[in-house]
């Protein structure tokens, strides 16, 4: 879905959208699939930390900081955005901010206004001793 990579899981649905010509003025706090056409002047996240998938259309607007598993950007953006897992930037995007992410997709025509930074993954592997016997 939307050019992601084999590894990483994206939600595969939508479950909400705020539609062209909608404009919303606070937090919005999601789960599941979060589209994006209208305008949201205030912060997106998943619910409680969970993986969640923001797309923000051509056409979308966000003024506030973003923080999601997967985020897909193709409109505008003025603020933060942090992507836990992936970062697709299709060639609409524009980033006013910086950016923190995994794993980042950026097509010929997008901008970023801001910083880049990569997170290493917080996944954490146990390893076991091998047994002397």
């Amino acid at each position: 879905m939307f050019g992601l990579k084999k590894g990483s899981a994206p939600q595969n649905s939508i479950d909400s959208l705020i539609g062209i010509g909608t404009r919303v003025d606070g937090n919005v706090i999601f789960s599941g699939g979060l589209r994006v056409d209208g305008e949201v002047h205030g912060n997106i996240s998943s619910k409680n930390g969970q993986e969640g998938t923001l797309v923000i259309s051509e056409k979308a607007r966000v003024e506030g900081a973003i923080s999601v598993g997967h985020v897909v950007i193709n409109g505008t953006v003025v603020g933060p955005v942090f992507a836990g897992e992936s970062l697709e930037l299709l060639p609409a995007a524009r980033v006013t901010g910086d950016v923190e992410y995994h794993q980042i997709e950026m097509q010929q025509g997008a901008v970023i206004q801001g910083r880049l930074v990569h997170q290493i993954s917080a996944k954490t592997v146990e390893l076991k001793l091998a047994s002397s016997g």
